[in-house]
């Protein structure tokens, strides 16, 4: 849509310079026909290198744009987001388009869906109950156990698993609250992709991004009841363990590992080879592989040793 639809669509005032806008997407992340925004003082510097078309931004801040950047002044960039989300949400489903296409040697059971413009490799399997949604991309050699689910737009590599109830690309949790109270949708945009030989366990759900894609990168070995918020980045051959809970735009590194109901707050980093041991919770980057244990986290021989004088003294409490 034009910017001036666009403003005028929000009720904001147009900057007088018009262009098209084709979707909206992150400071550092948006091109030349996306808008994008600021809400939290922490990212203005991203202000001064950003490509976006535009910007939703306070009247304060707008003056760190750069000058080929248009400035849409609003009182709360966030909430403006999160209607604006909603002008570039594709259709839930379209039942018009390409007709799916199969590779030769897969096998699709009875009570599958395959939504129209959905391609699906050589030599897989989906199995009873399995949905794919438009424009699905699944390569070859790879296994759809029953009742698994592919929202729209996603990917999904070569020689990948995935049990029963698992869910990928289900909308990431993301609402603006008016001053009021109400909570307004941020309409999940992005999409999820799957990279080569990955394993996800039984009724795991893996959200899609707002803006861009939350990636699962090859090799990595998912457990059952595991919750991936959305622009998650879990890095290469990572293992992460039954009801664990990665909070949104939390980054792994490459062979990290998350142990049972451990957790992250959002937007934050794990160094690669760190383990996080059972119900470790993450509150902050761990810049440092290692072991790391408890809640706040840290090292695993401090938790340890923790652990051995509360239990000496709570020993001699009671005598």
């Amino acid at each position: 849509m034009l910017l001036s639809e666009f403003c005028e669509r929000l009720e904001i005032p147009f900057p007088g310079d018009e262009c098209e806008i084709e979707g909206l997407n992150t400071l550092k992340d948006a091109g030349a026909s996306e808008v994008s925004f600021l809400q939290n003082p922490k990212y203005v510097s991203q202000l001064a290198g950003t490509n976006a078309a535009a910007v939703l931004v306070t009247r304060e801040a707008a003056g760190s744009l750069p000058a080929h950047v248009r400035p849409l002044i609003v009182e709360e960039p966030y909430l403006a987001l999160a209607k604006a989300s909603a002008f570039f949400a594709p259709p839930r489903l379209d039942r018009e388009g390409e007709p799916p296409s199969v590779g030769e040697g897969t096998v699709v059971e009875e009570n599958v869906y395959l939504a129209p413009g959905s391609v699906i490799g050589k030599h897989c399997h989906l199995m009873p109950g399995v949905f794919i949604g438009n424009d699905v991309v699944i390569g070859d050699d790879t296994v759809l156990y029953p009742n698994v689910t592919v929202y729209r737009d996603c990917r999904i590599g070569r020689g990948c698993i995935l049990h029963s109830g698992t869910v990928v690309g289900s909308d990431g949790f993301g609402f603006a609250t008016t001053k009021t109270g109400e909570h307004v949708k941020i309409h999940q945009n992005g999409n999820v992709v799957i990279e080569d030989d990955v394993e996800i366990g039984s009724c795991t759900t893996i959200d899609r991004a707002a803006f861009g894609s939350t990636l699962i990168r090859r090799g990595t070995r998912i457990d059952n009841l595991v919750q991936i918020g959305h622009n998650c980045d879990i890095g290469e051959y990572s293992v992460i363990v039954s009801q664990t809970g990665l909070s949104g735009s939390s980054t792994l590194g490459r062979n990290v590992v998350m142990g049972g109901q451990s957790a992250t707050a959002g937007h934050l980093s794990i160094a690669p080879f760190t383990t996080i041991a059972a119900r470790g919770g993450v509150t902050k980057d761990v810049k440092k592989a290692g072991v790391y244990s408890g809640f706040p986290l840290m090292e695993h021989r401090l938790w340890l040793k923790l652990q051995g004088m509360l239990a000496r003294l709570l020993r001699n409490g009671s005598r």
